[in-house]
């Protein structure tokens, strides 16, 4: 990983594939093991990226967008698309271009090109920019908390209400056992509309329930005249949602005055929550705004739903939350039903283009498992934590609402488009969006994910959204396979979406690869191998399968894909494990299984479904390269003779004299040594003679903050000490050279991990035995 730091694997494009090099046919494909697939990143900044004031030309037969790898003939101004070779003539304003005068997008080096499109068309001087423009934040907040709990998530909210842009409209949903509904735009005294929280209720009830349905607004005749252009077609909905500035003290004093929620609570009961009402109602709230306005809904949820749709667990405190043994057994009475509730939320949210953020602290689930589906769908964001108190939550919850260098970069209303070289087909996309449904000839049979279409919905997206998408090769075996004709295949990622300043932005990226027969010679694939990407995708591929197909056994799985992947690529001589050895592209592929096996996407028996959601939501919405921590995680050694030093993941580099720092993307763990605790429980560090012990203490600390700076969901830091009770956060992810069996052998000072599991040395001999089996 550390070389990997230095340069940036995914370049001005954002994409990684896990060939570089592309089989020609269907049955070499299937053979390759690894499925053709490529990670995008599809609005991550890059400086080299030129940003071009107008729009872009398309093809006429296939849309595809003008790039570089169009061939031009400069003297009858015409451009043939590399996708479907059509001959397009360039429009009156491209007259100028030659050789020399050459348009941005066909230059070599720009792959990658962002048109900004131009919004006030009409009237240039008009100063009101378009109303849909102000972002809209409602907040649905639990109050089925105690005090403190309520405590710590109003004077959150507090503050992410200060950090909003002036123009941005606010609006608050509060529930218990009932919704609220809390008429800000009423500012003599509170007034609030509250909504049942045992039964379903749809879009039109909440609209006409609040006065915004068509019926209800007619009474108020000229409302389309109103002095101040808002997102919405009827004045009504500004009662609810205020532009940040003028609200700001109104809802201060109302979070003030917030009360837990009131409802008597039964000995050995839960409270009764109503969370699919509430969110329900912050949806047909938001389904008042013009199409087209970006909006947010931001749940914060202190524990399960136990009254109405939605509804995870029994009001009876003797009956728990629903655990992964209840899901294989079928034993979760209630969760076919909320997830097909949500599976309805979410499609109504996409419907308006809207994001569901989900911020859950409780000690308990509180039903991410179930809610998945709406913020997946949506391109919401998630995060879990302990308690509303909680880093984990407040620095996450503050990163959304942040400018300048720790924004995260929110954009709204995204679509994107895929056009491929003909005779590729596409699957389906794994990661935060929703498939349009948009049929074509690229449209494969077999679906992954996200199928059947070749455009998908991103209602919300941020710099670092990343998407998988799976590509299948048409079976003809037709003597005119692609590549005789042309040797380079051609995908161009066409994403549209509206800035955060509520630019209207187009971006478009082209990549070419290279066709080889590898029936004849598979040298070529096996240098275009992008193991890290592959091990990502593997990963992304078996956490959807164990969700979608029953009795699916993940661990024997991508056993049997290791098996075959190193029978086909790797070098021995039959029957003879000795001789076998690994091309360098594909020499930490195994290593990356191995761990992905002993992961928490494939043992989930130590976590809650709600965990295992949490971490899956988040595997395939980051990049490679932070999935790849997730799955093999990072470790750097300190001591008092060297450098801090990238270590083995293995008990073996656990030593009395050193430090150890581990990224495991959810949590940063500090690791000290037990002869350097000891001396720090002594204070040596704050002797002046022992000035180079303080630094060593302090430098873990350092690089720990400096991780935890530039990442969302902010890891849990956890500081242990060898032996102490939280080591367990730095043993379970150690590869367990040293367990009681041989304990005998380790060195003073190190350690040994009580467990059966297999260590990585016996499982790459098992490896190899079983690949050159003839």
């Amino acid at each position: 990983m550390s070389e990997m730091a230095s340069t940036d694997p995914e370049g001005i494009d954002g994409v990684r594939m896990t060939w570089n090099v592309w089989p020609r046919t269907k049955v070499e494909a299937s053979k390759c093991v690894i499925p053709l697939a490529a990670s995008i990143s599809p609005i991550r900044s890059h400086p080299d990226i030129p940003t071009l004031p107008y729009a872009p030309l398309r093809c006429k037969t296939c849309t595809a967008a003008l790039n570089a790898f169009a061939r031009v003939d400069f003297t009858a101004k015409i451009w043939i698309c590399p996708f479907c070779y059509q001959r397009n003539h360039f429009p009156p304003h491209y007259a100028a271009i030659s050789e020399t005068n050459l348009p941005c997008e066909l230059y070599p080096q720009y792959t990658t090109v962002e048109y900004t499109l131009p919004h006030n068309m009409q009237n240039p001087n008009n100063p009101n920019p378009d109303p849909r423009l102000s972002p809209v934040f409602v907040f649905v907040l639990d109050t089925c908390m105690i005090e403190e709990e309520l405590g710590y998530a109003r004077s959150e909210l507090k503050r992410a209400i200060g950090l909003l842009p002036d123009n941005a409209m606010v609006g608050l949903v509060t529930f218990g056992t009932q919704a609220h509904v809390h008429e800000l735009g009423f500012s003599d005294m509170s007034k609030v509309y509250v909504f049942r929280g045992n039964k379903e209720i749809s879009k039109d009830q909440v609209l006409e329930q609040l006065g915004l349905s068509a019926s209800g607004r007619r009474a108020s005749g000229g409302y389309q005249k109103a002095a101040v252009p808002n997102a919405f077609p009827n004045s009504g909905v500004s009662r609810f949602l205020l532009p940040a500035s003028e609200c700001e003290y109104t809802l201060n004093s109302l979070l003030d005055e917030l009360q837990p929620d009131q409802w008597p609570v039964a000995p050995r009961t839960r409270p009764s929550r109503c969370t699919g009402v509430a969110l329900s109602v912050a949806t047909g709230l938001l389904g008042a705004c013009l199409p087209g306005t970006g909006a947010r809904i931001v749940a914060l949820v202190g524990g399960p739903c136990t009254e109405g749709p939605g509804t995870i667990v029994s009001k009876d405190l003797s009956e728990p939350v629903r655990s992964h043994k209840d899901l294989d057994k079928d034993a979760a009475p209630f969760f076919k039903k909320a997830v097909k509730f949500y599976d309805g939320l979410a499609k109504q949210l996409v419907s308006q283009g809207h994001v569901l953020d989900l911020f859950a602290s409780a000690l308990d689930q509180v039903g991410v498992a179930e809610m998945k589906v709406a913020v997946e769908k949506t391109g919401g964001l998630v995060v879990l934590a302990e308690s509303f108190g909680h880093s984990v939550f407040k620095d996450s919850f503050k990163r959304i609402f942040e400018d300048g260098e720790q924004s995260l970069g929110l954009c709204f209303n995204g679509a994107l488009e895929i056009i491929c070289s003909k005779d590729i087909k596409i699957q389906g996309i794994i990661g935060p969006c929703t498939s349009l449904e948009k049929k074509g000839p690229s449209v494969s049979d077999t679906v992954v994910g996200e199928g059947n279409t070749t455009a998908w919905k991103m209602c919300g997206l941020d710099k670092s959204t990343c998407l998988t998408v799976f590509f299948d090769l048409s079976s003809s075996e037709r003597s005119n396979t692609p590549g005789t004709i042309n040797p380079q295949l051609y995908l161009q990622f066409l994403t549209s979406f509206q800035s955060p300043e509520g630019r209207s932005v187009l971006r478009v990226t082209t990549v070419t690869r290279q066709w080889v027969d590898s029936a004849v010679s598979s040298e070529e694939l096996v240098q275009g191998f992008d193991q890290e990407t592959a091990a990502v995708v593997m990963a992304r591929l078996t956490s959807l399968k164990m969700e979608m197909e029953e009795g699916f056994d993940a661990t024997r799985w991508l056993d049997r894909s290791l098996i075959r992947l190193c029978s086909k690529f790797g070098d021995y001589r039959k029957d003879d494990p000795a001789s076998f050895t690994l091309n360098p592209s594909f020499s930490l592929f195994p290593q990356f299984m191995f761990n992905l096996r002993r992961s928490q996407f494939v043992q989930v028996f130590n976590n809650s479904p709600d965990e295992t959601a949490y971490f899956r939501m988040l595997l395939n919405q980051e990049n490679v390269t932070n999935a790849a921590v997730m799955i093999q995680p990072s470790l750097i050694s300190y001591s008092f003779n060297s450098l801090p030093q990238p270590a083995l993941l293995d008990v073996a580099s656990i030593a009395a004299d050193r430090i150890l720092l581990l990224d495991t993307y959810f949590s940063v763990v500090i690791f000290h040594g037990m002869t350097i605790a000891q001396w720090r429980n002594m204070g040596y560090q704050n002797q002046p003679e022992h000035q180079a012990f303080a630094q060593l203490l302090r430098a873990p600390h350092d690089d720990a903050e400096l991780i935890i700076r530039d990442r969302f969901p902010v890891p849990r830091l956890v500081v242990c000490d060898q032996h102490g009770s939280q080591a367990r956060f730095l043993l379970a992810k150690l590869n367990p050279s040293a367990t009681y069996n041989n304990a005998n052998e380790i060195a003073a000072g190190s350690d040994i991990i009580f467990t059966d599991d297999v260590s990585l040395q016996v499982f790459i001999e098992h490896l190899q035995r079983l690949a050159v089996q003839s």
